[in-house]
């Protein structure tokens, strides 16, 4: 589960198997390094995304960001967007800005562990190692998810848990060095 480095678990280690998505993007590489213009203090800009049709069934998609690596014993919830319409397999750069330009019709933005309701770039503490930064794509069996965008991430993510029919996952890691 949690690799040789004895770093906490992925999200989804104890989730039920699922199809897997194939997740791409024009900002991130897959075990790459996490650009500046994803980190909260030098852009703060969510990354493109893309990702293949759900299997049958596929009603919405949701997209999260976590970093299982932060030092609060819970992790920490960067972004969680769902009701994402069927059609829709990409988000542009910058789609989690809390003006909702780039977000289809209909998708809900929940607040994240910075508190507010957008994408928030990665800040882990100087010196603390580097931090994975899981970005999640999930295709759901249901329109609307069922939580609003007053819910907690770890709340929208429970309802994931049981109606995920797909999922796939980009992981880029971030260091600040303190320099």
């Amino acid at each position: 589960m949690s690799d040789s480095t004895n770093r906490p678990p992925l999200p989804h280690d104890f989730h039920p198997p699922v199809p897997e998505l194939s997740v791409t993007s024009t900002d991130l590489t897959d075990g790459g390094v996490l650009p500046d213009m994803h980190v909260y203090a030098k852009g703060n800009s969510s990354p493109q995304l893309s990702w293949s049709t759900g299997p049958a069934g596929t009603r919405s998609y949701a997209v999260t960001c976590y970093d299982p690596d932060a030092p609060t014993g819970s992790g920490f919830w960067h972004w969680t967007v769902f009701d994402i319409p069927a059609q829709v397999t990409e988000l542009p750069a910058g789609a989690g800005t809390g003006a909702f330009d780039g977000l289809p019709a209909g998708a809900v933005q929940a607040r994240n562990d910075y508190g507010s309701r957008d994408f928030g770039g990665a800040a882990p503490p100087p010196g603390d190692g580097p931090h994975r930064y899981v970005f999640t794509v999930y295709a759901v069996d249901r329109e609307k998810l069922g939580p609003d965008a007053d819910a907690a991430p770890a709340f929208v993510g429970f309802h994931l848990r049981f109606h995920a029919i797909a999922r796939g996952r980009l992981i880029a890691e971030y260091e600040d060095t303190g320099a």
